[in-house]
């Protein structure tokens, strides 16, 4: 059974949303997309946790796909935290007896790292996969930019994506895809590192951190630094071999689901 509806944000934008049910379900996960994706990108995952028991909240980041909000905008990191909150918050107050858990992909996973240093007890465990956390790579070259908040480039991300071209073709092709990203977003980033960098001993939650070895859009690097300087007690790494950055969308997806299900089975 599934649900979708418009949830507002704090500051009034509405985030469309929907929920993945299953009957008696072991906890609730909630997930975050990366930059200029949205919610069905990550239908694959889904159907797994389904399958596994675990009923599943997503939503589009504002200002993209459904979302309400300046297209691939955002005016500071601070709102990327207030809009997962308010899904994650949602959940909770809809499931107040079961675990509920964050897995979050590229931006996605910055957000939610993000989450989990301002609020490290809000959410029994966060997945990260091919996290932004330190901006090792400069996709974008040095950040800030020195340009209006309201310019846009295109958005050349999907080669990098997947080593499978077909996924390449496929996120070039999806009419939900952002096909121009804001100055405005990039220049957000760098504000939202700096504070996951002077705040690291803030991130107490329990912690499954993924890369693809082979990532050429966030270096493997930003997970390996993340993951040294966060004050996890429960935390594991795993790096990837020949896998590029969508390590949920390679050919070898199903091990990576067998890895998630297993940590988070381990955390109920």
């Amino acid at each position: 059974m599934f649900k979708e509806k418009m949830v507002s944000s704090v500051d009034g934008t509405k985030l469309f949303m929907r929920k993945d049910l299953v009957e008696k379900p072991k906890a609730v996960i909630v997930i975050a997309h990366g930059l200029a994706e949205h919610l069905n990108r990550y239908d694959h995952l889904t159907a797994r946790l389904l399958k596994e028991g675990y009923s599943v909240y997503r939503y589009d980041q504002r200002g993209h796909a459904r979302s309400e909000g300046k297209r691939a905008f955002f005016n500071d990191y601070t709102e990327i935290i207030a809009d997962v909150k308010t899904i994650v918050d949602l959940a909770k107050a809809e499931n107040p007896e079961l675990p509920v858990f964050l897995i979050g992909h590229s931006m996605g996973g910055f957000t939610v790292s993000l989450f989990g240093t301002k609020y490290p007890d809000a959410v029994d465990g966060i997945v990260l996969s091919g996290a932004l956390t330190r901006y090792s790579k400069e996709t974008f070259g040095p950040l800030p930019v020195d340009m209006p908040a309201d310019t846009y480039i295109d958005n050349t991300l999907g080669a990098g994506v997947c080593s499978d071209p077909k996924v390449g073709e496929a996120y070039n092709a999806d009419p939900l895809v952002e096909k121009k990203i804001s100055i405005g977003l990039m220049n957000m980033m760098p504000e939202g590192i700096h504070y996951l960098k002077e705040n690291a001993e803030a991130f107490t939650a329990p912690v499954l951190v993924m890369h693809g070895l082979e990532d050429g859009l966030v270096s493997e690097q930003d997970s390996r630094q993340f993951f040294a300087e966060i004050a996890s007690e429960d935390k594991s790494l795993r790096i990837y071999a020949k896998l590029m950055h969508e390590i949920f969308n390679e050919p070898v997806q199903n091990e990576i689901f067998d890895e998630v299900v297993l940590w988070l089975d381990k955390h109920n």
